[in-house]
């Protein structure tokens, strides 16, 4: 049985003008994990008080993912890992609590109980093989915090990781890390034999819980699938330094494939990581895959994961297409909210 267990967090980190583009504006955006959440159990928000979208309109990649888990009928748990808002989906709860902006001394001091009760739910689950995803604004800037303590900073290129902008403020990225690890009194590579440290110091509560479950599924030998674009990288990164040497793949979309700052196969090498990526054929005469096609987003809850289950399955990427449609006319069908134009 395969499984796609999403881990939903926040981060402070997010709050910092121009780092993500996962909502409307920086109060929506702290809904925006707990919606995605209820659309990948549900199809649409139900507590959540928001449709999460761009501040351009682009809507959540949620919306990709759900589309595929309706027409495969794949099982989906959903992790809280740190949610700043609840949500109206059932989740499982492993003490992780939101965390701070990475530029202050202790971000998040949660990682270390999170990570070790996430390890221990990714032993227990009893499915075959396990999807991997995350939902968190900013994840992108603490995924460049977490390689960066590693000492793996360029293992995507050089200090990169993609965005949810169509235009990737690296250097803006950079210099949150830089004065994150500056707060923790740390230098580039110093959690290298401490990986944990980097999940604290300079991570999220998301990829902490994230790398938890990977580690525990992958002791009981649980095929694991990391379903994302760099901050999967990032969880990869992690469980090469926790001492696994066993087989990793990653599971993205063409969008952080085609990513001109981002380079995919030197990750693959550099982490003995397989990587696959799935292009959904996405068409301009449609707001949602419009946006897409112009780079926003690119990647996020699971997208990645979800379209390679589709090809692996043999679903034609049409009906992906289709029930990207449905998906997103259903979001927008209980809003106010006007539907950009392509």
């Amino acid at each position: 049985m395969t499984r796609l267990v999403c881990c939903a967090g926040s981060t402070r980190t997010a709050r910092i003008d121009g780092i993500s583009a996962a909502g409307a504006d920086a109060d929506l955006m702290a809904h925006t994990p707990s919606a995605d959440a209820e659309i990948l159990a549900y199809g649409r928000p139900v507590r959540s008080p928001v449709v999460p979208v761009s501040p351009s309109g682009c809507p959540t990649p949620a919306v990709v993912t759900r589309a595929v888990l309706e027409r495969l009928e794949i099982d989906c748990t959903v992790v809280d890992s740190g949610l700043a808002e609840p949500t109206g989906a059932p989740t499982v709860t492993v003490g992780a609590r939101t965390g701070e902006d990475i530029r202050e001394r202790d971000p998040v001091p949660s990682a270390p109980g999170a990570f070790a009760a996430a390890r221990q739910f990714g032993r227990k689950l009893p499915d075959d093989e396990l999807f991997l995803a995350e939902t968190v604004p900013g994840g992108t800037t603490t995924a460049l915090g977490v390689l960066t303590a590693l000492g793996e900073a360029d293992v995507l290129g050089d200090r990169t990781v993609s965005s949810s902008l169509s235009e990737n403020p690296l250097e803006l990225k950079r210099r949150v890390v830089d004065e994150a690890l500056s707060a923790s009194s740390l230098d580039p590579g110093d959690a290298a034999g401490e990986p944990t440290v980097a999940l604290r110091r300079a991570g999220d509560p998301a990829l902490a819980v994230l790398c938890g479950i990977a580690a525990g599924a992958l002791e009981t030998d649980t095929a694991v699938t990391l379903a994302g674009g760099t901050q999967l990288v990032a969880a990869a990164a992690y469980l090469r330094h926790d001492d696994y040497d066993g087989p990793l793949t990653l599971a993205t979309t063409s969008f952080v494939d085609d990513d001109p700052a981002v380079d995919l196969d030197r990750a693959g090498r550099e982490l003995d990581l397989s990587v696959t990526t799935t292009d959904p054929g996405f068409t301009d005469d449609h707001p949602a895959m419009a946006a897409y096609n112009r780079g926003e987003a690119k990647e996020g809850v699971g997208m990645g994961g979800a379209l390679g289950l589709a090809d692996r399955a043999s679903l034609p990427m049409a009906d992906v297409r289709d029930g990207v449609r449905e998906v997103y006319d259903r979001l927008l069908a209980d809003t106010d909210r006007e539907v950009p134009e392509a």
